[in-house]
């Protein structure tokens, strides 16, 4: 017997654009109404991406849902109700997924996000958590191996191509790596990242760690099929790529032959790359520093903000 679904839950809600400092811990706040096609997630941890420190800061402001707020895109957790559509999840399935459809570039993303008790999803973007990933881990994947597999989709990239990853430590650029070498069989994947973490470059899979702090990947003699800029080097990743091949940007400004990915939350893709997840072959990585707890969310997006996090930021437990 699942236990009743509550009226008001705990979220991190804020009602004005700022810093961290606008947060507000609430425990009064409504669970979302849910639509037909949607499933109510009771929310067991969460991951933060910069996109949601953006959209606080109201750099989307003109295309943002309506404030209030409670941000999060990336969710994991249980399913405590279904609406009359749904077809393939079930009460008491663990699912995961980014719960906004689009990118903040496209369409006003929810009003209630998954920092929360619960959070309100539709079906198509989800699939089943790997049987092998915890919760946290599960968490830290949707929005970052998205962007990875479909920026490198979208770039043309296919086995036997070359490939140099801009910020390869972090939350997308780990993945990147991962996902070109097993997903998409890379000839070559070379990445940068401070001194202090080449050792997991090479870990993940690169086959030439570059220490941006003594070196310039543009100087190199070699060139790339695609040079993945997860960190926004405009002018300085163009002259990275081969003639005829291709620069995704996530971030800062698209310098021809580059273009802007802009990420369409997918559940098939996940269901597509859970085998690689369960099998081991691809890995999250979460920052050492995490997860925190969910009391704790302001002092995570602190952290984040400083652009140092190695991989994900999670937040777990939601509901301890």
């Amino acid at each position: 017997m699942s236990s009743p679904i509550p009226s008001k839950m705990k979220a991190w809600i804020y009602y004005e654009y700022g810093g961290v400092e606008v947060f507000k811990f609430e425990s009064e706040v409504a669970v979302p109404e849910l639509k037909d096609d949607q499933v109510l997630i009771k929310v067991v941890a969460a991951s933060i991406n910069p996109v949601d420190y953006k959209r606080r800061l109201g750099q989307f402001k003109a295309i943002d849902s309506p404030l209030p707020t409670i941000p999060g895109y990336d969710v994991a957790g249980v399913v405590v109700k279904v609406g009359s559509q749904v077809k393939g999840l079930k009460e008491g399935d663990e699912v995961y997924g980014d719960v906004n459809e689009k990118s903040m570039i496209h369409e006003r993303p929810k009003q209630f996000g998954s920092l929360a008790e619960y959070t309100a999803v539709e079906e198509r973007l989800l699939a089943l958590r790997p049987k092998n990933l915890d919760f946290a881990q599960a968490a830290s994947l949707p929005v970052a191996i998205l962007t990875a597999y479909e920026g490198l989709e979208s770039a043309g990239f296919s086995a036997g191509k070359s490939v140099l990853v801009l910020g390869g430590a972090g939350g997308v650029g780990s993945l990147v790596i991962q996902i070109a070498k097993l997903v998409f069989g890379a000839s070559k994947v070379a990445a940068t990242s401070s001194t202090g973490k080449l050792e997991l470059l090479k870990s993940l899979g690169a086959d030439l760690a570059i220490d941006y702090t003594k070196e310039n990947f543009e100087d190199l003699q070699e060139k790339f099929d695609v040079v993945y800029d997860a960190v926004g080097q405009g002018d300085r990743a163009v002259k990275a790529v081969k003639e005829g091949g291709s620069v995704v940007f996530i971030t800062g400004e698209a310098v021809p032959p580059g273009f802007f990915f802009r990420l369409h939350s997918d559940g098939e893709i996940l269901k597509k790359l859970n085998p690689f997840l369960e099998s081991g072959k691809i890995k999250p990585v979460l920052d050492p520093k995490g997860p925190y707890p969910f009391n704790k969310v302001n002092e995570a997006f602190a952290y984040l903000e400083t652009n140092r996090a190695i991989g994900k930021v999670a937040i777990f437990p939601i509901n301890p």
